[in-house]
């Protein structure tokens, strides 16, 4: 008897979620097939139907949290839809993000700086991410505070970028704080 569509389907997800979750909590680089083999309860034979490498699994991986991330951002961003002043919900939501247990920073900047390589298809896809990440906060920008302030965006999404590397590496969300307060200044004064 043959497998089933959707049993492949619960197996190459178990596999993406079990990988997503390892490397996120201890590094792209660390963590072995085996591992994520034994904690999915998959066979090799069930990976390799799914990935032909571990890079494979590791473009998968970063796929599954950009959706993740989005689906996160827009909950966020509604759960916060009082806060005050310009970009207020996304800031409020990325302070949420960085004090969630577990917060090891963006596993996109992770990526790229543990792969290394800037051929490799993770590396790739992160830049792609993060292109993507700032045509929001530029969409964000001008709805909230005008189509004008809309080429202030790069400068927001460094504040951004810089706040998220800081909250990992104190492993306190205050740096949002901050790239909050510089960004709000930024927008005010209306020029790059």
């Amino acid at each position: 008897m043959g497998r089933t569509k959707a049993a492949t389907s619960g197996a190459r997800r178990r596999l993406v979620e079990t990988a997503d979750r390892l490397f996120y909590e201890e590094g792209f680089r660390a963590v072995g097939i085996d591992r994520i083999l034994a904690e999915a309860g998959a066979a090799k034979a069930t990976l390799y139907a799914h990935f032909a490498s571990k890079d494979d699994l590791i473009l998968a991986v970063l796929e599954h949290r950009e959706r993740h991330t989005t689906e996160f951002f827009r909950a966020a961003m509604e759960r916060h839809a009082k806060a005050r002043g310009p970009l207020g919900p996304f800031f409020a939501a990325l302070k949420e993000w960085f004090e969630t247990p577990g917060f090891r920073g963006c596993a996109f900047q992770n990526a790229a700086v543990e792969l290394a390589d800037p051929a490799h298809p993770g590396t790739a896809f992160s830049r792609g991410f993060k292109r993507r990440f700032g045509e929001f906060l530029q969409e964000l920008i001008a709805a909230s505070v005008g189509e004008e302030s809309a080429k202030l965006a790069p400068a927001v999404s460094l504040l951004v970028e810089g706040a998220i590397v800081t909250a990992a590496i104190q492993g306190e969300p205050d740096a949002v704080d901050v790239a909050r307060d510089a960004a709000r200044r930024l927008l005010a004064e209306g020029r790059p």
